[in-house]
């Protein structure tokens, strides 16, 4: 996504002052983050003459969209201690891109008028525009802080932090810290929605994809039954949160937790397997779609040895031998090539296919050779009476691609890690993020990319997803949650060396300090005991499966 709000600065004096006093007035309130020498900068950041700055709004900037995001909560956070001050609030990630707040005791409503307060509050600190400010303490001194204010979560965290000193952000007599930039003032956070969806309240708030917009708010039942569902396992086996994920591994060991948690994906399948398998009309096809490094692959092989088990003999079939030669595609008006749209797919030919499959035809298979670009012939296959097809691909669960197969005949899986992970009740660890770790220790072991070329095409396999996979979520029978909550423990000491590699001067570095600031709180995990069929291994290496 491209910033299309943007303002640079040329300050030559050598007076220090702050970022935020050289924005025209005209201009105040336009621009939330700095880039000073490649480094991100909050406005309240002290410049001195000659530099560069480039000012950033929410049009596009995903990084300004997290300040915002940061922002908010904080004042949201503030309003209810301010309101409500017996109330503790937890923040997790839910549907429509939204943030869903609720109660920390776990048996307590977060009530209508306790909701009204609090946005009432949130409004009055927004107009009064009151000073956000960064301070560095000593851990010890945040500790005792956040025993006064009854912030349990922050004490559990702080077990876990290498550093000996603190930032916290102060505004008035409140203090917290989100784990991320702030805007230097509450004045920044005017654009919401409070949402009352009981036990607690959705917040929205602007989306850099939507070009600095809120986006308008969709009921996504089949999601929404996922997230909640991960929480409450979550919850229940104590991994809601990095100090909780840590002591688990402490107290029960490596062993036990890797195991623990591939059980809880075993059940998945089986419960899949059983679904599919005890089905009252035949199932056909099988389809499966999620985002990038979802562990689409490794998840479909699994899926087909379950299957195996229950006396159905599927064989898989990958979308991606669908693609178009260059020449048959249509170009975009700009001229560039869109390889994520269902048009560079001959969508044509694969419904041909797989109708005269499930008819019992014999069918001479494309496969795609991406080395040379061109469309080969593959395998030979003809089904036996009952025997599914497997199909995975980012169009899988898109109607236009399997019409040629009656929608009682189709059974839809949209695989994502579902993580519900906070670093404290105030922040939650973004879904994103950690598809996009999971992306850089793929594409350095097995694409020989850097952290930093994987971290500046995410946001073109993001524009994807937007457009092509998402919309289609809500089309699914079931939703694979592939999160392994010990992942980022064994992905830790592959991740951190590669993204911090990246130098201060590069575009990526900004998401890379991003990553760090959660990524150094989980404790390290060896790989030994990972399963050489897990979906993990799919992204270390180690797998079982030839094609992951």
């Amino acid at each position: 996504m491209v910033p299309t709000d943007t303002l640079k600065i040329e300050y030559a004096e050598d007076k220090e002052v702050t970022i935020e006093s050289l924005i025209p007035k005209e201009k105040a309130k336009m621009f939330i983050r700095a880039q000073v020498e490649g480094r991100l900068r909050e406005l309240s950041y002290l410049v001195k003459g000659p530099t560069t700055i480039e000012l950033f709004g929410l049009k596009g900037d995903a990084e300004s969209m997290y300040i915002y995001k940061n922002t908010l909560m904080f004042v949201i956070a503030m309003a209810a201690h301010q309101v409500c001050p017996d109330l503790h609030l937890i923040f997790s990630n839910d549907v429509s891109r939204s943030i869903y707040i609720s109660s920390a005791d776990n048996q307590a409503t977060v009530t209508l008028k306790e909701i009204n307060l609090i946005k009432e509050e949130t409004e009055r600190l927004v107009k009064a525009d009151l000073p956000i400010k960064k301070i560095l303490i000593p851990k010890q001194e945040a500790i005792e802080t956040y025993k006064k204010l009854g912030m349990s979560d922050k004490l559990d965290i702080l077990r876990y932090r290498p550093e000996g000193m603190v930032h916290c952000y102060v505004c008035s007599t409140y203090q917290d810290y989100l784990y991320g930039y702030m805007a230097p003032s509450t004045g920044y956070v005017g654009k919401f929605n409070f949402i009352p969806r009981l036990p607690g309240f959705l917040v929205q708030f602007p989306r850099a994809e939507e070009k600095g917009l809120i986006p308008s708010f969709k009921s996504e039942p089949v999601f929404e039954r996922t997230i909640e569902e991960t929480k409450d396992w979550s919850k229940k086996v104590g991994l809601d949160t990095i100090a909780g994920i840590n002591d688990f591994a402490k107290a029960y060991g490596p062993t036990d937790f890797i195991m623990m948690c591939e059980s809880h994906h075993n059940n998945q399948l089986a419960e899949l397997g059983e679904m599919i398998s005890s089905s009252p009309l035949p199932i056909k096809l099988i389809c499966i779609a999620g985002p990038s490094s979802s562990g689409k692959t490794t998840f479909a092989n699994r899926l087909r040895l379950e299957l195996l088990s229950r006396g159905l003999f599927p064989i898989r079939i990958s979308c991606d031998d669908y693609y178009k030669e260059k020449k048959d595609i249509v170009p975009e008006e700009d001229g560039s090539y869109d390889l994520e749209s269902i048009s560079a797919i001959d969508v044509d030919l694969f419904n041909d296919q797989m109708l005269r499959l499930s008819e019992g035809e014999e069918v001479t298979l494309p496969h795609f050779n991406f080395v040379k670009g061109v469309r080969e012939d593959g395998r030979t296959l003809r089904l036996g009476p009952g025997q599914p097809i497997i199909v995975e691909g980012i169009h899988a669960l898109n109607e236009r691609m399997t019409s040629s197969v009656a929608q009682h005949n189709k059974f839809k899986i949209f695989i994502a890690p579902q993580a519900q992970i906070n670093i404290d009740n105030h922040t939650p660890i973004s879904l994103t993020d950690l598809r996009l770790i999971r992306r850089i220790v793929r594409d350095s072991k097995f694409r020989h990319a850097s952290a930093e070329d994987t971290i500046q095409m995410w946001p073109s396999v993001r524009r994807g997803e937007f457009n092509w996979i998402y919309a289609t979520q809500e089309e699914a029978d079931y939703v694979f949650n592939s999160l392994l909550p010990y992942e980022l423990c064994v992905m830790r000491k592959y991740a951190l060396p590669l993204i911090s590699q990246v130098q201060k001067t590069s575009p990526a570095y900004v998401t890379c300090r991003r990553l760090i600031m959660f990524l150094k709180y989980f404790s390290d995990l060896e790989e030994n005991d990972v399963p050489d069929n897990s979906l993990m291994r799919e992204f270390i290496g180690g797998s079982c499966f030839k094609d992951v």
